[in-house]
């Protein structure tokens, strides 16, 4: 589809929401893309951009911030413990505060490194067990643990099943995080950005649908 196609549908959702364009944050998610795809982009003018892999990134994004001023990096895939020194000097924002042991030793690198990337608390909105993130039920207390850390959380993010309707997730979510005083919301991937943005996104994450089909192979 491309990127300047994504940019259109997600103004158009905007507008539809009756949002001011620009109120949402386009992710481009770059993992596992070949170079010359994200290149294009980059020279495209776009510049904020999802990992899902530190050490993934830190083979690339150094070279490309050098190369395109501007460049915002989100981690929004799963981070372990013994690679967050390296995450806090790579990433702008971390979506994927999802555990109290991961809150712990964030908040002691943070007091280290003397900076703190934009924190957004994961959070399972299904319940899976499969997957990452804090349960709804449980939401508010980590919340209140990591302020009591002196991490600055700045929002929340889902993931919903992918076998159901997303729409009643990103509700959830946003009254969580209303409840709690949290104004962003990272919800809506390439399937159901749209969705998202109505019920009140301020980031989507959205990669193949701007760079094509990933080869894992």
């Amino acid at each position: 589809m491309g990127l300047e196609q994504i940019k259109s549908r997600v103004h158009a959702a905007e507008t539809a929401a009756g949002r001011p364009q620009g109120t949402v944050r386009l992710i481009a998610v770059s993992k596992v893309q070949p170079a010359g795809r994200v290149e294009a982009v980059l020279q495209a003018g776009h510049r904020v951009f999802g990992e899902n892999y530190v050490q993934e990134s830190a083979g690339k994004w150094p070279a490309w911030r050098e190369a395109y001023p501007g460049v915002e990096l989100h981690m929004i895939g799963p981070l372990q413990t013994n690679k967050l020194k390296l995450a806090l000097e790579l990433f702008d924002a971390i979506h994927t505060l999802d555990r109290p042991s991961l809150a712990q030793k964030l908040a002691r690198q943070v007091q280290a490194h003397g900076t703190c990337p934009q924190l957004f608390v994961q959070v399972n909105t299904g319940a899976e067990p499969q997957k990452a993130g804090i349960l709804p039920d449980d939401a508010d207390e980590f919340i209140a643990s990591c302020r009591s850390l002196d991490l600055q959380v700045a929002g929340l993010m889902c993931i919903p099943p992918e076998d159901e309707p997303s729409t009643p997730h990103f509700r959830h979510l946003r009254g969580i995080a209303a409840r709690n005083g949290l104004t962003g919301l990272s919800m809506g991937m390439s399937a159901d950005f749209e969705s998202a943005i109505a019920e009140g996104a301020t980031h989507v994450r959205v990669g193949s649908a701007i760079f094509g089909a990933r080869d894992y192979g």
